[in-house]
């Protein structure tokens, strides 16, 4: 018994003196036998490492229409160098010998040309690009032929055969629904990174993780060596963004706004369409409008949302936002009185109406009718700088709004612990001297239409992970503004100015009691007031039960100089809003409020 364990140790050792004996020889062979052999063979393989993308994320309207995806693209990229050193070579019918086939060489000028056609350049010109970058460098082992091709294009490169020149995959984005919503979501650059809009302001959401595969490549053939591939890192896709807008009545908004933007020979306009309830934006229109599928049709400034990105003095219909403060303030009803003249010049301030007049015995209803800077200037001036500055604020204006817009502007309230002078103090009680956001408009006339509860501006409402979850879903807590009763009593008078302003026949919708008013205020340009009228809308609908808030903006209308150039717009879109979510129609009639005293 005690000889077998012996054997064992003597069996394993012969083995172990076998496998080394092995590895010697080998060693051998390879570094010395055969190393010239190795080396020259090492010169003809080089390792490479290509990406693995991961699939950048959809955006997806309310109802879950796409509204951007992930599609495939391709770069096609040639070899300078191997182009001028290796042949191309293809097998064609022998002429004589029907039955077989001969190996032939096509002329270096031929592939360019068949290349050429595929991708859309001609073979002069890629015969040129080849030639430049090897007079630059002598190495140059990448070019780009073309970028971004189709599948077919794709399909018909690899289809002839040509082994220096190589498609890589490359993600493109493309937006299904061309123009529609195309100034919220932006759109990326040639490299897949986004530059605008959603896609830059939410690519945290959007953005895919790439990996990285490693693979041999022969230097005779420049084919891919089988079964060399190795993923050194794994991809990982983008979550989708979903968002609150409907895409259906983005386009129907959009649509109403480019028509009258023609008809008035304006230079823009933006729409904004919210939930009262819920600060919920359904639509937000800008005119022009870019096609995020080919962004540089338009010019550089039309690429953009101007409903979040561009100030502007909103004018009268800021009148509403005063009023409300001063009444929640305890310092007038609707019914308070003024005798407003048609200049008032206070404490060395100018201010005048937009119509002459003598002095005028007017209610705060009938100030907001025939909406009086004079009359207005008599009410703001009951509160002190500090809490109209207060109110401002607490309204949501001076700071961007909560969605974080790309490029959101804040607006400026041109306040430092006072106004600059009295004129622009008494400005601001009607809309001039400081400047706010369309969506900033809309989110104040969305707190007087809930009651005085301003609720967050809302444009995202999460971010779908890969794994199914839903996450960055929006804060819904709101913050009251004034009371329910200011509110209240703001809207009747509101209501008041919808039955009874000038513009009254041009956005009348049978059925429905509306608050609104109208706004025209002077366009600065920085230094003046030199660069056209603003002219626009904001109110809410029903009166008596609020569910969605409209503001039209619109720039410098040629021929219409005035509200009425916005206001057939807002009864457009309020009345499709209305019957597209199928809103009651409204009951008792609008509250009678006395204009004069």
């Amino acid at each position: 018994m005690s000889r077998h364990p012996m054997r064992r140790i003597l069996a394993a050792g012969v083995v172990l003196l076998l496998l080394v004996g092995w590895f010697v020889l080998r060693l051998v062979d390879i570094q010395v036998v055969r190393a010239a052999e190795l080396n020259e063979a090492s010169q003809d393989v080089r390792s490479r490492d290509q990406t693995i993308y991961g699939e950048r994320g959809e955006i997806l309207d309310a109802t879950g229409a796409v509204l951007a995806e992930t599609v495939v693209r391709y770069d096609i990229a040639l070899s300078p160098k191997q182009a001028m050193l290796g042949r191309v070579t293809r097998e064609e019918p022998d002429p004589d010998d029907p039955s077989s086939t001969r190996t032939v060489e096509v002329p270096l000028d031929q592939v360019l040309a068949e290349l050429g056609e595929v991708i859309g350049r001609t073979g002069e010109e890629l015969r040129t690009q080849i030639d430049t970058a090897l007079a630059a460098d002598p190495d140059d082992d990448f070019e780009y032929a073309a970028r971004h091709v189709d599948t077919a294009t794709y399909e018909a490169v690899k289809a002839l055969g040509i082994p220096w020149v190589e498609p890589y995959i490359q993600p493109g984005r493309r937006y299904p629904n061309g123009a529609v919503a195309g100034n919220l979501l932006g759109f990326t650059n040639a490299d897949g990174e986004p530059v605008a809009g959603l896609e830059l302001s939410e690519d945290q959401c959007l953005a895919a993780e790439n990996g990285t595969m490693r693979s041999l490549r022969s230097l005779t053939d420049w084919v891919t060596i089988p079964g060399s591939e190795q993923v050194i890192e794994e991809s990982h896709d983008g979550g989708d963004l979903q968002l609150t807008i409907d895409a259906d009545l983005q386009y129907f908004v959009q649509r109403v706004a480019a028509e009258q933007v023609a008809a008035v020979q304006a230079d823009w306009a933006t729409v904004t369409v919210m939930e009262a309830k819920t600060g919920r934006l359904l639509a937000v229109a800008d005119v022009p409008t870019v096609d995020p599928n080919s962004p540089t049709s338009v010019d550089s400034q039309d690429r953009g949302s101007r409903a979040f990105t561009a100030p502007f003095e909103p004018g009268s219909t800021f009148k509403s936002l005063t009023s409300a403060s001063v009444i929640d303030a305890g310092e007038a009803t609707p019914t308070s009185r003024v005798t407003a003249p048609y200049r008032y010049e206070p404490d060395g301030a100018d201010i005048t109406d937009s119509f002459g007049h003598d002095p005028e015995r007017w209610t705060m209803t009938g100030m907001l009718i025939v909406s009086s800077n004079t009359g207005m200037s008599m009410f703001g001036e009951r509160l002190t700088d500090a809490e109209r500055y207060d109110y401002m604020r607490a309204f949501g204006l001076g700071s961007p709004t909560e969605v974080g817009f790309a490029s959101e502007a804040a607006g400026d309230l041109n306040y430092d612990g006072g106004w600059p002078d009295s004129q622009t103090r008494y400005a601001t009680m009607f809309g001039q001297g400081l400047t706010t956001t369309a969506v900033q408009i809309a989110s104040a006339y969305q707190a007087i239409a809930n009651g005085g509860v301003r609720k967050p501006v809302t444009l995202v409402d999460g971010c779908r992970m890969p794994d199914g979850t839903l996450e960055g879903e929006p804060a819904t807590e709101g913050r009251r503004v004034i009371s329910e009763a200011a509110a209240q009593e703001t809207t009747d008078m509101l209501e008041r100015v919808y039955e009874d302003a000038w513009v009254s026949d041009l956005w009348e919708i049978p059925g429905y009691r509306v608050a609104a008013k109208t706004g025209t205020a002077q366009f600065s340009d920085g230094d003046g007031y030199e660069a056209g009228y603003l002219v626009s809308v904001a109110g809410f609908a029903p009166a008596d039960d609020p569910e969605f808030v409209v503001s039209v903006s619109i720039k410098n209308p040629v021929k219409m100089n005035s509200s009425a150039a916005a206001a057939p717009v807002f009864q457009q879109v309020m009345s499709q809003v209305l019957k597209k979510y199928r809103t009651v129609p409204s009951g008792a009639p609008a509250p009678e409020l006395p204009a004069n005293w």
